[in-house]
């Protein structure tokens, strides 16, 4: 992989006629004044699972600190180096650069038993001084077993009507936190029998609304004792500690979690996660005011992929989703269960970007095209005949409208021994610069594998 460019410090220049997709063709966009001391931030733009944990560990090399900012353990990011395997779920991908320290902040939701056995597991693959790197937040809030109980007896009474959530408790988790009796890291570490009376109190309110919730509050109680020394040593008050490391130049990359289809707002609701996964998340779940946001990185796989319920108006249930599934090894991490999958749409991603603001683009996964002989892409939405004038706010509506398509040859050559852009066969230099045109936004790298070393830098 060439060199990663500095965080923070890429050009924004416009192409000098050669065709490169570093920027749109209709809008120059410069570097903002003083990014040097403002965070970047990468997020998913589509529906999830775009390989935002290889784009994140790709800039960590160049950062002092990167933060996780909400979600909990229902998200899952891959990491491939040196062809070993690390799934993260709380962690941020961040984490396996060594020097760099990696910081739950207080928006994201913890299930402590869930947080060792993910650290013990990716330990064994290489994780190295973690203890010394990572920071948790007082301010995050905790997932406890029940839960994740509450969260399956829940999609159990919905019946048909379920959203085809992953159970890891973070909807009940995020309802006890805006019903404010939820507990926090910082209850757990201080007054132990006012964090027990608490923990009573909302088994209690569970119970009452679930009466078969079974839960061996002195045996639970026991064990959090056990979870609150070992979590201690880990634990700062993380809004004091990110702004003094900006004060004194420390580079801070922010990892999204989800993606901003999933976000509670703006997402396909209610097929949605419990969290704001969108650019306002890293505000609130970090303590970060938005003048320190620089550089939002929207990562965008190549073709459109969703797991659970919900519309997904480019979705192919033929042979060619098939294919992009087999090819994409398209398997959720947290899940396992096979991610939906679709042409790209671009309409969905104008909607996000709005939201989020990117000013650059990563474009992973362009490999799993390779085999296509001609490649679809969702350029607007047709209802009643009439073409849509904005992205649909009701998921009902959104299940009714009609993808408009251009339709592009495909390239039919492996492009994952590729390592320039100028390398790209033709066909595929188009498909990534009609991505760039529509968008209006700079595509700055290309995934073209899973490794570390597959990314295509511009």
């Amino acid at each position: 992989m060439s060199a990663c460019p500095r965080l923070l410090q890429h050009s924004m220049q416009q192409a000098n006629g050669d065709g490169n997709p570093t920027s749109p063709r209709k809008k120059q966009r410069t570097s903002i004044p003083g990014s040097l001391y403002k965070v970047t931030v990468v997020l998913g733009a589509q529906w999830g699972d775009e390989g935002k944990g290889k784009v994140v560990d790709m800039l960590a090399t160049d950062a002092d600190i990167v933060c996780r900012c909400q979600g909990g353990n229902n998200a899952g990011h891959t990491v491939v180096v040196e062809g070993a395997t690390f799934d993260f779920h709380l962690l941020p991908s961040g984490i396996i650069n060594p020097g760099c320290k990696s910081v739950i902040g207080n928006g994201v939701v913890i299930h402590l038993p869930g947080l060792f056995e993910e650290l013990e597991k990716n330990e064994s693959k290489g994780l190295k001084d973690w203890k010394e790197r990572l920071i948790i937040s007082d301010r995050a809030h905790i997932v406890f077993d029940f839960h994740q109980q509450v969260d399956g007896l829940q999609e159990l009474e919905k019946g048909t009507q379920s959203l085809g959530t992953t159970k890891k408790g973070i909807g009940p988790t995020y309802s006890s936190k805006a019903a404010r009796n939820g507990l926090r890291i910082a209850d757990l570490l201080g007054d132990y029998d006012k964090f027990s009376e608490k923990f009573e109190t909302l088994v209690a309110s569970y119970q009452r609304m679930f009466p078969a919730l079974h839960v061996d509050v002195k045996s639970e109680l026991e064990m959090y004792k056990g979870y609150a020394e070992r979590i201690r040593p880990l634990v700062k008050e993380t809004v004091c500690f990110l702004h003094k490391a900006l004060k004194e130049g420390q580079k801070i990359l922010v990892e999204g979690a989800n993606a901003a289809m999933l976000d509670i707002d703006f997402g396909t609701y209610p097929y949605v996660t419990s969290s704001n996964c969108s650019i306002g998340g890293v505000c609130t779940g970090l303590g970060l005011p938005p003048s320190m946001i620089g550089e939002v990185v929207g990562v965008v796989k190549a073709y459109t992929t969703r797991v659970g319920d919900g519309p997904f108006p480019t979705e192919l249930l033929d042979e060619t989703g098939k294919l992009l599934q087999s090819r994409g090894h398209e398997i959720g991490v947290t899940t396992r269960r096979k991610r939906r999958c679709g042409w790209l749409d671009l309409t969905l991603l104008k909607f996000t970007a709005m939201v989020n603001g990117y000013t650059s683009i990563c474009l992973t996964k362009l490999d799993i095209l390779d085999t296509l002989a001609e490649i679809k892409v969702c350029v607007g939405y047709r209802l009643n005949d009439e073409e849509m004038e904005f992205y649909p706010s009701s998921a009902s509506v959104l299940s009714q409208v009609e993808p408009i398509y251009e339709t592009v040859e495909g390239w039919q050559s492996n492009t994952e021994v590729v390592r320039s852009f100028d390398k790209l066969p033709a066909n595929a230099r188009k498909y990534v610069r009609l991505i760039r045109d529509h968008l209006e936004i700079p595509v700055k790298w290309i995934g073209v594998g899973a490794g570390r070393e597959s990314i295509i830098t511009l």
